[in-house]
């Protein structure tokens, strides 16, 4: 079984060290302790505490289809007349996005605007690092 330290655990899940331990002690993530008293996390446990955890509603408590939401900081809007790129950056993972200009406009995304995206794909490679 693949066991995790926790500073991997923060690497993954874009969270600081802290929060982990802050976890791990409240009881939301289970660890166990290594022979050299380092605190590990059963893979198994870290599923169960991200799908526990998964938040599949909208912040007004919409739902949708799509399970892969990522909620970030808008870091950069290039515009014209027709198409917008607009780019999120949350956790350690960049997103970019083009929607017309028209609904760029309408939800009022800028630098610094909080946002999702939101990912519904058909076809995703998986690897193995």
């Amino acid at each position: 079984m693949a066991t995790y330290r926790i500073g991997q655990v923060a690497s993954l899940l874009a969270v600081s060290v802290d929060t982990v331990r802050t976890w791990i002690d409240e009881g939301r993530i289970a660890a166990t302790r290594s022979e050299g008293g380092h605190r590990i996390i059963d893979g198994k446990d870290l599923a169960e505490f991200l799908q526990q955890t998964a938040d599949l509603e909208t912040e007004h408590g919409e739902r949708i289809s799509a399970r892969n939401r990522f909620v970030g900081l808008v870091t950069r809007v290039v515009q014209d007349n027709v198409m917008a790129q607009v780019e999120i950056q949350a956790g350690g993972h960049r997103f970019v996005s083009l929607i017309s200009s028209e609904a760029a406009s309408e939800m009022n995304l800028e630098q610094g605007v909080l946002a999702a995206a939101v990912v519904k794909s058909t076809n995703v490679v998986i690897e193995l690092p």
